[in-house]
């Protein structure tokens, strides 16, 4: 028996309807892809520090409420904390979304509106939390807080 024998093929040309065009997003898939991996690093340390002192520290899980959420609030490091792993985590999903939207939807227009309300529905998040994270007030009236004193 003659072991099989494979066949270049005789033209290297493709067929057109199975590329997209040529890019014009220069080096913004490789800056995205980067982005990617330092995000990932910097969110596994952002994450585990913040379970950490949430659910370790301290009473645990049980010490969770409005007061905690405040009294964290109040030191400006955790604020910059939380800040950060909002944007990162948000950044990082988005970004992952609109590499599948990508690579699954084949047509430009569908393409260019769910990437559109995923751009926009992120940016509302962002904005929303940001502005939590900066305007919160643990000084509800009644509140027996020491930061309220």
């Amino acid at each position: 028996m003659a072991p099989t024998e494979f066949v270049a093929p005789r033209s290297t040309r493709i067929d057109p309807k199975y590329m997209r065009g040529k890019s014009k997003n220069g080096n913004f898939e490789m800056l995205a892809w980067l982005f990617m991996r330092i995000s990932g690093v910097l969110l596994v340390i952002l994450i585990f520090g913040h379970l950490f002192v949430n659910l370790l520290v301290g009473d645990g899980v049980h010490a969770i409420d409005f007061g905690f959420v405040a009294g964290k609030w109040a030191n400006p490091l955790w604020q910059f904390w939380d800040l950060t792993m909002l944007w990162l985590a948000m950044l990082h999903g988005t970004n992952g979304v609109r590499t599948i939207i990508n690579d699954y939807v084949e047509k430009n227009r569908p393409r260019f509106w769910l990437q559109l309300v995923l751009v926009l529905c992120s940016a509302a998040i962002v904005i929303l939390g940001t502005l939590v994270i900066f305007t919160f007030d643990p000084c509800i009236p009644g509140s027996t807080l020491a930061v309220c004193q």
